[in-house]
């Protein structure tokens, strides 16, 4: 892990909760419980704090980062998606933030809300609990409904296990040259996602 402190603040990081070496985490961070941050990700906690309660997960090239004197909290189960950047806002509990969008500074994005892909939400918005928001500006379009709710929570119980998956599992290694001829079957990769989904 690429952890840092940083004028006396060292990175808080349970144990359950896992850190991609190839991540990056910096200061006055706090992450909770089966926490999954994927590689590329920038959490910089240096000039305010971060807080990552448990159950989230921030995915790859996510940057997490804030003006000076601010706090970032994640909310428990708030699910970052690939390549997003959260600067200086509240993420309510349950919440998906799409892939590359932006929520800007002072955002407060209530409980179970869904940010669409390539949204971007300015500065001091409020937005309502279980709204979905699309756009540029973001735009709430309508509320998220129970079927919405269940889909995005179900993805992000499989990344909350992944952080034991990557323990048990994960390791760098050299390449193959051939396919060897005992390779897992594909379907070895989906075990977790079908015994959450046949639920």
């Amino acid at each position: 892990m690429a952890i840092y402190s940083f004028k006396g603040f060292i990175p808080v990081v349970k144990k359950s909760s896992f850190v991609h070496p190839q991540a990056s985490v910096t200061g006055n961070v706090i992450i909770g419980e089966n926490v999954y941050i994927g590689p590329g990700a920038a959490i910089r906690g240096d000039w305010g704090q971060i807080l990552i309660e448990d159950g989230c997960n921030v995915q790859e090239s996510c940057t997490i980062h804030m003006f000076p004197g601010t706090t970032v909290t994640l909310k428990e189960g708030a699910h970052i998606g690939h390549g997003a950047v959260i600067h200086g806002a509240t993420i309510g509990r349950n919440c998906l933030i799409g892939m590359n969008s932006v929520v800007m500074d002072d955002v407060q994005l209530g409980d179970e809300s869904i940010v669409g892909a390539l949204t971007f939400i300015a500065a001091k918005s409020v937005i309502p609990a279980r709204s979905l928001v699309v756009g540029n500006p973001g735009k709430v379009i309508k509320q998220v409904s129970d079927e919405m709710i269940d889909w995005k929570t179900k993805g992000t119980v499989l990344y909350q296990a992944l952080p034991k998956d990557c323990f048990d599992s994960l390791e760098e290694v050299d390449p193959l040259r051939e396919i060897e001829a005992n390779r897992p079957a594909q379907e070895k990769l989906y075990e977790t996602w079908n015994t959450i989904k046949n639920k």
